[in-house]
C-alpha cells in the first residue's frame, strides 16, 4: 500500500500548521505602570499576573483579556501595605507590533491620600520590662503617631520583639494584644502591640556525644556556662567554633526541652570525627607570582589534646618553600594556642634572594578584641644580589597585635583587619646591629549601598637602625605589585646600593582608595588610586597610579582583572594586573 500523500492532502496539512502557528504565535507583553514608584512600584509589579506571562510567548488572547481584568483588584492589594486603601487605578490593554502579536498593558495609579497612625501602643510587660535590650527594640520602632500607615512596619516590629525575646531567653514570652486597626472612613489607623515577656531561662546541663578529644578541651569550646542567661547567639557561637576547630565533621548544638521549673533550658551537642588527614592541593595566578601552587598535607588529630600539624610545599615564581606548622591549643582552643612554624626555602625581594630556614615558636593569646601574639624567629640565611653575599644567622623576637572580626574563630591574618607588628634583633642576638622594625597595616570595607562599595587599604612600616645594612634582608621594606602600589612591578619600588640592585629600605608607606560597584552575574567593576613607596627615609617622594579593574567571583575562584598606570613618575606605560585564586 502507498501511504504517500496525495498533493491535495499535502496541501491541507500545511495550510492546517500554518493556521496552528498564527494562532499559538504570540506576542511579547509590555506593561507601562505609572504614579508609583521606588518599593510601591517593585511592589506592584510582583501582584500583577500580567507581569508574570510577559515572557511567557505561548498565552493565548483569551488568556491575556482575562488575567487583564485582575490588574485593579491586584494594584489595590500591592498598595494597601503601603498604607494606601483609597487608590484609583485606569487600565488599557492593545496590541500592537507586527501582525498585532504583540500586547501593551497601561495601568494609570492615583494613589490617593493614605492612611495615618493616630494611635500607637506598643508596651512591654513581665520581668524584662526594662531590659536594655527591649528598650533597643523600641527605639528602633518607626511606629509613631503622624506617620503613614506602612504594615511592613508593623510586622518588623512584632517579629523583632518575637525574636529578641527567644533570643536572650525570654521563652515564655506572648502577646496579650497584637492589633493593627484601620478605619478607612476617617483614614486613620491604631497600633496595639503590648508583649509579656515572662521569666528569663538560663542555661542548663550540657550533654556532649563525643570521643575524640579530652572532656576538658572540648568544654573549653562552649561559649557559654552553666547559669548564664539563654542566649541563642552562644550556641551559634559554640557551633562555629567546634565547625572550625577542624575535629568533627558534623557538629550539632541543639536546645533540649526548657523546665519552667528551674527556668533551665539543657544543651544537647552531637557530633560526628573527621577524617585524621586532609590533603589539599592549591593553585591560582598572579602577574606577581605567576603560577603559584601549594600542595598541603594536614594531620587534624595527632592526640586527643587537640594537638595537630600541617606540611606545606609552596610554589611560586618568587619562592619556594617548604613549611612545617605544629600547633597546640591553649586557653581558649579557638583562638588561643603554642606553635612552632618552620619554613625552609628560597625567596626572591627585589634584586635580593634569600635562602634558609626560618624557626618561629609563638604563643597566641586572646585580649578583648585583640589577638596577641609573642614569638622568636631563628634566622640562618643567606642574601645574595648579583653583586653581594650576607649571611645572617640571628634571633627576633617580637609580638604582634590583630583585631579579631565579630563572631570570628581562626588566626588573624596580615592584611584582613588592623594589624601591627613590631620585631627587632641585638648584636647579643646574633645580629650584624641593633634594629627596630613596625608595621600597621589595615583595610576597610564600607557598604554605601547595596552595590557601591568603599575600600580602603594602608600600610606604614619604620625600621630605626644606625645603618640599612644592619637590617636582615627579609626584614627591609618593598612596594608595588598587585596587593602594593599597582601600577608598578612586584616590589620594583625600593632604595637601590651603589649597583644599581633593588635591596628594600627601612620604611614604607602604602595607601589605596577603591571604589566598587556590583554588576549581576557575580561581576564587579572598579576604580582605584594607589599610593606609596619603600624608601630610606620618609621625606623621599610617594609614587602614585591610576587604574580600573574588573572583579569575578565564583563559588570556586575569584579573578581579579587590573589595569593601572603611573601619574607620578610619569612616562611608564599601563600595566596589567591579573589574579586568579581559589576561594577556600
Amino acid at each position: 500500500m502507498n501511504n504517500t500523500p496525495t498533493p491535495a492532502y499535502g496541501g491541507a496539512a500545511l495550510l492546517s500548521l500554518l493556521w496552528l502557528f498564527a494562532t499559538c504565535a504570540h506576542g511579547d507583553i509590555t506593561i507601562d505602570v505609572s504614579g508609583v514608584d521606588g518599593d510601591i512600584r517593585i511592589n506592584v509589579l510582583s501582584f500583577l499576573s500580567l507581569q508574570r506571562y510577559a515572557d511567557n510567548s505561548s498565552v493565548t488572547p483569551e488568556t491575556v483579556q482575562r488575567i487583564y481584568q485582575r490588574i485593579p483588584q491586584e494594584v489595590r492589594a500591592a498598595v494597601k501595605p503601603f498604607g494606601f486603601y483609597e487608590a484609583k487605578i485606569a487600565t488599557t490593554l492593545k496590541r500592537e507590533g507586527e501582525a498585532g502579536r504583540d500586547w501593551r498593558a497601561t495601568v494609570k495609579i492615583d494613589l490617593g491620600l493614605p492612611v495615618i497612625i493616630h494611635e500607637v501602643e506598643i508596651i512591654v510587660t513581665g520581668p524584662g520590662a526594662t531590659s536594655p535590650i527591649f528598650k533597643r527594640v523600641l527605639a528602633r520602632s518607626t511606629m509613631t503617631i503622624g506617620q503613614r500607615l506602612q504594615h511592613a512596619d508593623y510586622e518588623n516590629l512584632k517579629s523583632s520583639l518575637e525574636r529578641t525575646a527567644a533570643a536572650n531567653g525570654y521563652l515564655d514570652a506572648k502577646f496579650e494584644r497584637r492589633e493593627l486597626l484601620v478605619d478607612t472612613s476617617k483614614r486613620s489607623a491604631s497600633v496595639h502591640l503590648v508583649q509579656s515577656t515572662g521569666p528569663r531561662y538560663h542555661f542548663g546541663s550540657t550533654q556532649i556525644e563525643q570521643t575524640v578529644i579530652e572532656a576538658q578541651l572540648m568544654n573549653k569550646y562552649l561559649r557559654y556556662h552553666p547559669n548564664d542567661f539563654y542566649d541563642t547567639g552562644a550556641l551559634l557561637r559554640t557551633q562555629f567554633a567546634l565547625d572550625d576547630s577542624q575535629y568533627f565533621s558534623a557538629v550539632e548544638v541543639l536546645p533540649g526541652v526548657r523546665d519552667p521549673n528551674t527556668l533551665t533550658v539543657p544543651i544537647i551537642i552531637r557530633t560526628k570525627p573527621n577524617k585524621k588527614n586532609r590533603y589539599s592541593v592549591g593553585v591560582g595566578y598572579g602577574t606577581d607570582t605567576r603560577w603559584r601552587g601549594t600542595l598541603a598535607w594536614d594531620d587534624r588529630l595527632i592526640n586527643a589534646r587537640g594537638h595537630h600539624s600541617r606540611v606545606a610545599v609552596k610554589l611560586s615564581g618568587i619562592s619556594q618553600e617548604l613549611e612545617a606548622h605544629y600547633i597546640i591549643p591553649i586557653g581558649d582552643p579557638a583562638l588561643e594556642k603554642f606553635s612552632i612554624e618552620s619554613t625552609y626555602g628560597r625567596t626572591t625581594l627585589g634584586d635580593v634572594t634569600t635562602t634558609g630556614l626560618i624557626v618561629k615558636p609563638g604563643l597566641t593569646q586572646v585580649m578583648g578584641n585583640w589577638q596577641r601574639v609573642f614569638f622568636v624567629s631563628g634566622n640562618e640565611t643567606i642574601s645574595r644580589t648579583n653583586f653581594t653575599r650576607t649571611n645572617d644567622r640571628l634571633l627576633i623576637p617580637g609580638m604582634s597585635y590583630a583585631s579579631i572580626p565579630k563572631g570570628y574563630f581562626g588566626q588573624p591574618i596580615a592584611g584582613r583587619g588592623l594589624f601591627v607588628e613590631l620585631t627587632g634583633s641585638v648584636q647579643a642576638l646574633g645580629a650584624n646591629g641593633n634594629f627596630l622594625r613596625l608595621l600597621v597595616q589595615d583595610d576597610r570595607r564600607f557598604d554605601l549601598s547595596k552595590n557601591w562599595h568603599l575600600l580602603l587599604r594602608g600600610q606604614l612600616g619604620a625600621t630605626v637602625a644606625s645603618q640599612l645594612s644592619e637590617i636582615p634582608a627579609n626584614q627591609r621594606f618593598f612596594a608595588g605589585g598587585d596587593r602594593s602600589v599597582r601600577g608598578f612591578a612586584l616590589n620594583d619600588l625600593s632604595p637601590v646600593d651603589v649597583h644599581g640592585q633593588k635591596i628594600g629600605g627601612r620604611d614604607l608607606v602604602v595607601a589605596s582608595v577603591e571604589i566598587e560597584r556590583a554588576l549581576p552575574r557575580s561581576f564587579a567593576v572598579a576604580g582605584f588610586v594607589d599610593a606609596g613607596n619603600a624608601m630610606d627615609s620618609f621625606h623621599s617622594p610617594l609614587k602614585y597610579a591610576v587604574g580600573v579593574g574588573l572583579r569575578w567571583k565564583l563559588p570556586a575562584i575569584s579573578v581579579g582583572f587590573d589595569v593601572a598606570r603611573a601619574i607620578y613618575p610619569r612616562g611608564l606605560g599601563p600595566r596589567l594586573h591579573l589574579n586568579i585564586e581559589p576561594n577556600f
